[in-house]
């Protein structure tokens, strides 16, 4: 699939190279600016299902209202404590699951959500994984934009999914760079949440329209 908004260098379309840990092991809001216009990768057989990451957003650890770290160590919060680059996937309002990269040091948490994608490849697959006729491109939105429906889209769930190392190509779930860079990157206030929601931690791909609305 071609991109959708012309944005980007023309570098994009090789094959992706996975981010090493190192990428992770930063301020989450560097390494949410840095994911956009990245690559996530879920193996299926042989075949992978690939998306470019269009938005994110930044959970800065124990001294953020809103991040799951903010009441400190538990058995469900784990992976955020831990090393960078691994899966956090979590399930919400009973009716989805959300996936997370870890940042920042082995001890200190801090991750980054991942809110929505722009397909690339496997489309027919996201597609029956959602249920959704994709005949008209103009559906196509309706496969990866918003994280409910980009993991359901990828089959992204805690039992699978939680605690992989996203930084591993042998893994069935990671994420690679493949030359692309985003030409203008907007920050925004977070969205979906209550607690500290004022704070500009969410990032976009200005222009893409798999953005949430």
């Amino acid at each position: 699939m071609a991109r959708m908004t012309g944005e980007g260098s023309a570098k994009a379309g090789r094959l992706p190279v996975p981010l090493p840990a190192a990428f992770y092991d930063r301020d989450p809001r560097i390494v949410s600016r840095e994911l956009l216009g990245k690559v996530l990768v879920r193996r299926e057989g042989r075949k992978a299902l690939t998306g470019r990451i269009v938005e994110v957003e930044a959970y800065l650890g124990t001294g953020d209202a809103a991040a799951h770290s903010a009441a400190g160590r538990t058995a469900r919060n784990d992976v955020l404590f831990g090393s960078p680059g691994i899966a956090y996937v979590y399930f919400i309002y009973g009716n989805h699951y959300c996936l997370n990269v870890s940042c920042l040091p082995d001890g200190i948490a801090g991750g980054v959500l991942f809110r929505a994608l722009e397909p690339l490849k496997g489309i027919e697959e996201m597609a029956r994984a959602r249920g959704v006729d994709v005949r008209d491109k103009r559906d196509w939105r309706k496969l990866t934009s918003g994280p409910g429906r980009m993991a359901e889209a990828f089959e992204i769930t805690r039992e699978r999914d939680n605690g992989k190392n996203l930084t591993n190509a042998r893994s069935d779930l990671w994420i690679g760079d493949d030359g692309f860079r985003p030409k203008r990157v907007l920050a925004t206030p977070r969205i979906g949440i209550t607690k500290a929601a004022e704070m500009p931690l969410r990032y976009i791909i200005a222009g893409n329209e798999f953005v949430s609305r």
